[in-house]
C-alpha cells in the first residue's frame, strides 16, 4: 500500500537548524536524501512534532499531514513513513 501526502513542506532555516539533541528524528530529515521511519520510530517522531514551537518550524497543515501518515504507519505492520528527497 502506498499513501502519499497531499502537500510538501518548506525547508525553512528554522527546520534546517533544529537542535539535534532535542529533535533527533526531525533533524535527520534532509531535502536531498530519502529519510525512512519505521513503526517503532513513528511515535517518537510525533512526540517531536508535538514539541515544536507553534507555527515557526512547520506549518500546522504540514504537521497535520505528517501526523495523518504516521497514524497509517502505526495501524499496520511492515509500513514505513518515507520523506522523499530531491
Amino acid at each position: 500500500m502506498v499513501a502519499r501526502g497531499d502537500r510538501g513542506f518548506d525547508w525553512t532555516r528554522e527546520f534546517i537548524d533544529l537542535d539535534r539533541s532535542a529533535y533527533p528524528l526531525l533533524s535527520g530529515v534532509c531535502a536531498y536524501l530519502d529519510t525512512v521511519f519505521n513503526q517503532r520510530q513513528v511515535p517518537m517522531l510525533v512526540d517531536e512534532l508535538d514539541r515544536l514551537p507553534d507555527g515557526s518550524v512547520l506549518s500546522e497543515e504540514s504537521r497535520g499531514e505528517i501526523r495523518r501518515l504516521c497514524a497509517m504507519v502505526r495501524e499496520r505492520s511492515h509500513h514505513y513513513l518515507w520523506f522523499v528527497g530531491d
